[in-house]
């Protein structure tokens, strides 16, 4: 099964927390969770790459990375959900 079949199965936010963190370790789950925070910024447009980068103790090419997958992949994923959610 597929781990992003196994992620749409899983029902509560705590079991996510849980699978989570025997999947990844600390530093992968603050990485994503990094770079969800700067998704969102960079989705609401009213700050520059180095704010972002100052506001969460980032640096500018993680929230340079971030932007590439919003607005340039044809993944669309940050995007769809950001979409769905803000």
């Amino acid at each position: 099964m597929k781990l992003s079949t196994v992620l749409m199965n899983i029902n509560s936010e705590k079991d996510i927390n849980n699978f989570l963190k025997d999947l990844c370790t600390p530093s992968e789950i603050q990485a994503m969770e990094e770079r969800w925070e700067v998704a969102k910024l960079l989705y609401m447009g009213n700050l520059t790459y180095r704010d972002i980068a100052a506001k969460l103790n980032t640096s500018t090419a993680t929230v340079t990375r971030v932007a590439r997958f919003l607005f340039k992949e044809s993944n669309k994923g940050y995007l769809k959900i950001l979409k769905e959610n803000y």
